[in-house]
């Protein structure tokens, strides 16, 4: 239990270095309860082979994703997702435009995509508080070739997007009738609930699909919050 506490600490605390820019390594350290930053660096270097200054500048992913799978793994077996069918409700979505940065290949390459999607949202200033974030899947979370992985990142804005030339480019989700399921903690893995959506739910209900990927808004976002009290609602359209 108290390794499985420590990894969950130390995935919160990787994530803000990676994905903020305010917060200082010390506060970091500080707040994943470690009593001084040189303890914390040297249990993160152990850890992922990078100090939190050099994995902050720049992200070593593949040593990041080996060190939380046994996280991940002691996860599903503790704590397994079930879902009914009154989690389900059905709702009239309206079309929503926003600006896509899209992630084509290799999923363990999805965090270099978020890093740029994070600068260039705060950069244009649309904060999460205030323009909404989505995920549209474009394939399986775990493709027969990791090449195949494809995945849009999108903010929600109606700023004219120029997308002559730049990685961010504008879109709709388009309105209409959705199945949505909302997913609190470890919204990090949706794939539980987009499979209950697919092969348990859709069935039964005698709905049909809708021409457009299943996506989702994350309403309160991991590291911002603790993994346990991150939010998030699955979309799956309906005809």
């Amino acid at each position: 239990m108290h390794r499985y506490v420590q990894l969950a600490r130390m995935k919160r605390a990787s994530h803000r270095l990676a994905f903020t820019s305010a917060e200082s390594v010390t506060a970091i350290a500080m707040d994943a309860c470690y009593e001084a930053p040189d303890a914390f660096a040297r249990a993160f270097r152990q850890r992922f082979g990078q100090s939190p200054s050099s994995f902050r500048k720049s992200p070593a992913w593949g040593p990041w994703l080996l060190a939380f799978g046994p996280l991940d793994t002691a996860r599903s077996k503790r704590m397994p997702r079930t879902f009914t069918p009154d989690d389900v409700v059905i709702r009239d979505v309206a079309p929503t435009p926003v600006a896509i940065l899209q992630h084509r290949g290799d999923p363990a390459l999805l965090g270099a995509t978020l890093q740029r999607f994070i600068a260039w949202r705060e950069a244009a200033g649309l904060h999460p508080d205030t323009n909404p974030t989505f995920n549209i899947w474009r394939s399986e979370r775990r493709p027969a070739l990791p090449s195949d992985y494809s995945i849009d990142l999108c903010v929600g804005t109606e700023k004219p997007i120029d997308g002559a030339g730049g990685e961010v480019v504008p879109g709709v989700i388009p309105g209409g009738r959705c199945a949505v399921l909302r997913v609190v903690g470890d919204t990090g893995n949706l794939e539980p609930a987009a499979l209950y959506l697919y092969r348990d739910w859709l069935p039964a209900s005698g709905e049909e699909l809708r021409d457009f990927p299943i996506y989702c808004q994350r309403l309160s976002l991991f590291p911002q919050v603790p993994e346990h009290a991150a939010v998030a609602e699955l979309f799956l359209p309906l005809t």
